[in-house]
Order: C-alpha cells, then structure tokens, then sequence
C-alpha cells in the first residue's frame, strides 16, 4: 500500500501521527489477512510495534505486509513501513514495522475456520 503524509497527518509538534501510521499499516495487513482468509477479518492484536524513525509532511509511506502464520481462525501478518523522503535522492528508509493479529470473521460476524490454500 502506497500513500503520501500529509499536513492533516499531523501531530502538535508537526511530525506525522503515530496513530495514523498505524491506521496505514493496519489497513495494509488488513488487505494481506483478507486475501489469505477469503472473506472478512478483524483486527485483534498487534504486537512488537517499532517506530525507528519519524515520518515527515510529503513522505511517500509504502507498507509491505506479509502472512507469516496461519491458525485454525487467525492469521498473523508482519507489516513494515518503508518511506522516501520528497527531498531525497529516492532512498528507501525503514520507519516501522509490527505484528499484527486479525481473525477471519463469517457472516454471523463470529470467528470462523481460515480455509487452507
């Protein structure tokens, strides 16, 4: 997933709020636990959440999210965070990077079995 921080991004110091790159990473690992279970998912942890480096107004922010498990109704997704700067030569630096948790939900919005491939 690809988007660009933005001024409305912004915490009160003028940094990019954390809060909202999560929101970028969940919603990337959210789109890699959708495809795996086939249906709908929910968030329900994330865990080893590292902020390495700080995101700034006019970053391109790319998240990179990738299936690492798969249990009988959850499926565990790493995400990382890699940005380039807008005054950059185009280097690719790593900001964060998580664990997150989702469980596939069926239509009585319970959990259900993830499919097997």
């Amino acid at each position: 997933m690809r988007t660009i921080a933005m001024p409305a991004d912004t915490n009160p110091n003028g940094d990019i709020f954390g809060g909202w790159l999560l929101s970028q990473m969940d919603l990337a690992g959210g789109v890699a636990a959708l495809r795996r279970a086939g249906g709908r998912v929910a968030t329900v942890g994330i865990e080893a959440m590292t902020f390495h480096k700080p995101v700034y107004v006019g970053d391109e922010v790319s998240c990179f999210a990738h299936v690492t498990k798969v249990g009988r109704t959850s499926i565990r997704v790493r995400v990382e965070t890699w940005v380039r700067r807008q005054r950059s030569a185009g280097e690719a630096i790593k900001v964060t990077e998580g664990v997150f948790t989702y469980v596939a939900i069926g239509e009585d919005r319970r959990p259900r079995e993830v499919p097997t491939e």
